[in-house]
């Protein structure tokens, strides 16, 4: 079966994308929890890798129409507007933040229920195309938001996509699975989310990395978009954290100076233990 590209727009003159990223922690430190949620600090976080996916198709869509405009949305505290700074490098051309104290706690679906209702401002606006995310958020891994924010939108949703083009008014995607590649198609405005196998990220160019320092960040809050508080944030959540505990300490290691037999050490060490 021939894969489709990672993304086209052969017959649209204009296209407008709304990409979701998030801000989420560094998988390599050491992670703790205050009352039942992740601590977190804004000096070791980052924009979502597979949100880099994300991104990238939807820049490859506006390319190839060679026209439209792509934002770039985030959610969460103020450290958050890292997340669509990093996007702005990338080259998208406009930023959103939704900072408001109220959705701190907010589960999947509070947070689809705050992104649709921002969604929906930019729509209202000047209608979207698509809304991009990647496949999961690193730091819960649910892959379960695009599929909630199709629902809080009413929108069509396309997941799990590792290849992405548009035409006549429909996205189409594949989709690879173990034993088949699936091609579905629904039309648009859609929600999809793509893959770490859609495409290969780009590296932000000099000139986007300065300029995205001083790009405006447009700041909405909840009552900006006329989401009530009581609705989303911890006190509406559908799932609570019942127990967190530190990981425990690495016992039994085996530390190996290697003089030159190193290799020939690990070696002997996988097989005493049935690992090769």
């Amino acid at each position: 079966m021939e894969v489709a590209p990672a993304s086209s727009a052969a017959t649209l003159s204009r296209m407008r994308i709304l990409v979701t990223v998030k801000f989420v922690p560094d998988l390599q430190s050491q992670r703790s929890f205050t009352d039942g949620a992740v601590t977190r600090t804004g000096d070791d976080g980052t924009m979502n890798e597979l949100d880099e996916n994300a991104v990238e198709a939807a820049l490859q869509l506006k390319e190839a129409a060679g026209e439209g405009e792509v934002y770039a949305l985030t959610v969460g505290g103020d450290d958050a507007v890292a997340a669509v700074r990093k996007a702005l490098q990338l080259g998208v051309d406009h930023a959103i933040h939704v900072s408001d104290a109220g959705v701190a706690g907010s589960d999947v679906f509070g947070t689809a229920k705050v992104i649709a209702a921002a969604v929906r401002k930019v729509h209202e606006e000047d209608p979207l195309d698509l809304v991009i995310t990647g496949m999961a958020a690193l730091d819960g891994l649910t892959s379960m938001l695009p599929t909630a924010l199709a629902a809080e939108l009413g929108w069509s949703q396309l997941t799990l996509a590792s290849g992405l083009t548009v035409e006549g008014g429909a996205a189409s995607i594949v989709r690879h699975l173990p034993d088949a590649h699936e091609t579905v198609s629904a039309p648009l405005p859609a929600v999809v989310s793509v893959t770490d196998e859609a495409n290969t990220p780009r590296y932000p160019n000099f000139k986007l990395i300065m300029a995205a320092r001083s790009k405006p960040v447009a700041t909405w809050t909840l009552e900006d978009l006329g989401v009530d508080p009581s609705s989303v944030g911890a006190g509406a959540a559908r799932t609570v954290v019942v127990d967190a505990s530190p990981r425990p300490p690495r016992e039994n290691r085996v530390t190996v100076t290697d003089t030159g037999e190193g290799g020939v050490a690990l070696a002997d060490f996988l097989i005493e233990r049935g690992l090769a």
